[in-house]
């Protein structure tokens, strides 16, 4: 899965410090990335090499490598890098730079979404202590959003649920049942009330598998296993959601080597006869 970087060691400890040429740069603007030709993050020095005033803002290190968010991208800088999909993130090689990006991403989406106060409307700031935005009027604090959401993974007699999601482009592939975590509600009850708005059925034996950080949609992934609490596999779709759920047995699920996403790595779990009993 995407976390899974060993033997580098992500460091999420916030220490604000200035950049060094060598640290590497996310860049972001109009929901797409700025990569260098070879298809990785520029450095400090090659930002600096283009626009020498460019604001860097410290986000986290893997290793002894920090990584920061160019906070103003000028056009000189798109015209210097290479335009490129975030998604290239989801199979960046090595894979801690996978990591790196998608986190990078949720955190740059959430500073552009905090600029001004929610509560006086103020212009925020960059807290230089932690990693948060605080308003120097009213002392809001703002401190990076972070949606639990859950996955679920509902079995019955040797087949698991897999479903499809409707008006997607890029959703090509089957994906598991999944949902965000509303008020006052626990991760559990989050699963059951998804499956059955989603697909109309019971389920019982809810019990968690895994989780992950998806910085792509700022969310935090959490995946259960479930069993059908009936015996009518009936699926009634929430057709504004998906546009197809079906029951496939092990066998019926094609291979996937080395999924960067919970959900796929549940389903290869799955086929390989590895979920619990």
């Amino acid at each position: 899965m995407i976390q899974e970087i060993a033997p580098h060691v992500y460091h999420n400890a916030f220490h604000e410090r200035p950049a060094k040429d060598n640290d590497l740069v996310a860049v972001f603007s109009g929901g797409r990335t700025y990569l260098t030709q070879g298809g990785i993050f520029p450095t400090a020095a090659e930002i600096w090499a283009v626009e020498e005033a460019a604001e860097l803002v410290y986000l986290f290190e893997i290793d002894d490598v920090a990584f920061f968010l160019l906070w103003q991208v000028s056009e000189k800088v798109k015209e210097a890098l290479v335009e490129t999909p975030t998604t290239v993130f989801r199979n960046m090689e090595p894979s801690h730079l996978a990591l790196a990006g998608a986190t990078a991403l949720h955190l740059s989406g959430w500073y552009r979404a905090n600029r001004f106060c929610g509560c006086c409307g103020s212009t925020m700031e960059r807290d230089k202590v932690e990693r948060a935005m605080r308003c120097p009027k009213c002392n809001n604090i703002v401190y990076p959003r972070i949606n639990p959401a859950v996955l679920a993974a509902v079995r019955h007699n040797g087949k698991i649920l897999l479903t499809h999601y409707a008006n997607r482009v890029n959703a090509a592939r089957y994906a598991l049942i999944a949902g965000f975590t509303e008020i006052g509600e626990t991760l559990e009850d989050t699963v059951r009330r998804e499956v059955m708005e989603e697909v109309g059925l019971p389920v019982k034996n809810v019990r968690y598998c895994a989780s992950q950080p998806w910085g792509f949609a700022g969310n935090i992934m959490v995946g259960f296993w479930a069993d059908l609490d009936s015996d009518d596999e009936t699926v009634t779709l929430d057709d504004n959601e998906l546009d197809e759920g079906v029951w496939l047995t092990r066998e019926e699920i094609p291979a996937e080597s080395n999924p960067p996403s919970l959900t796929h790595t549940m389903i290869q779990m799955f086929r390989e006869g590895r979920d619990p009993q």
